[in-house]
């Protein structure tokens, strides 16, 4: 067993984070990991936060799905250890997907 094995959490915790760029809630959302193809729901990952940022990690082949850090007024992600990350709208109100400054 590896360090990674034992202390990390599901992806739940880092949905306050994530809620800083992001008006839906990822958690629900659904991703393909681009190491092994895993398609998992995001409260799947394991999400560490003991680093300066969220790490989020495949919980099938531990490949790096996402990261995020906020450095003062600037909020870093980097999403690149997934194909694609989907989100279903079905339950949000039109007015929750449109800026409203727009």
């Amino acid at each position: 067993m590896t360090s990674l094995d034992s202390n990390y959490l599901d992806g739940n915790p880092a949905a306050g984070e994530l809620s800083k760029i992001f008006a839906l809630d990822l958690t629900a959302a659904e991703g393909q990991c681009a190491h092994c193809g895993a398609r998992k729901r995001f409260a799947d990952a394991h999400v560490y936060m003991q680093s300066p940022g969220v790490v989020a990690r495949c919980p099938v082949c531990q490949h790096v799905l996402l990261r995020l850090v906020s450095v003062r007024q600037r909020v870093f992600l980097d999403l690149r250890g997934m194909t694609y990350l989907t989100l279903d709208t079905d339950h949000v109100r039109p007015s929750e997907l449109t800026h409203s400054g727009s």
